[in-house]
């Protein structure tokens, strides 16, 4: 086999392990939108699903008809999100036999805390620029954590996680 040969047969197996991963990610959104509708009726709550499938993880959204409406279901600083995403991750799971990594937004909560969470963190990169100390950011989840290492290192600088759970925080350095 020639090596030509052998590279479009590696190009041909990536992309039939994309679309494979398409089709997954693409179900996951489906189950997790079918579980979180059958949930907004029990509850008699009104909202559109938003399915968004991207290179690695579906997410899916519930977007508020009339404002404040599914405030319950963020629950204080998002617990009640963070419970109803597990829920619809394991629902996915059971369907497709493969864990998922799918992410629930309800009423742009997610959004919108992520907007707070990367300014913090652009603060702390600053205060980390000018004074050449560490800086520890406050406790937060992993996926939390990962949107503050990806914007340090964004800005040139570098990022780790230290403690343990529910304690876990960042610490950002100059590089």
């Amino acid at each position: 086999m020639t090596e030509t040969t052998q590279e479009v047969q590696e190009v041909a197996k990536e992309t039939t392990r994309k679309e494979i991963d398409r089709k997954q990610l693409d179900q996951e959104g489906d189950v997790a939108a079918d579980y979180l509708e059958g949930l907004l009726d029990i509850c008699d709550l009104d909202g559109d699903i938003d399915i968004e499938v991207d290179a690695s993880r579906a997410r899916v959204s519930i977007v508020e008809v009339e404002k404040g409406d599914l405030k319950h279901l963020i629950g204080d600083d998002g617990e009640v999100l963070q419970a109803l995403q597990e829920l619809s991750r394991l629902a996915a799971s059971r369907e497709t036999g493969e864990r998922s990594r799918l992410m629930l937004d309800i009423a742009g909560y997610r959004t919108q805390q992520k907007e707070v969470l990367e300014e913090a963190a652009k603060s702390a990169c600053a205060e980390a620029t000018r004074t050449a100390a560490p800086v520890r950011m406050a406790p937060m989840n992993p996926y939390e954590r990962k949107v503050v290492h990806d914007l340090v290192a964004t800005l040139g600088l570098v990022s780790e996680s230290e403690g343990d759970e529910p304690a876990r925080r960042v610490v950002i350095r100059v590089s």
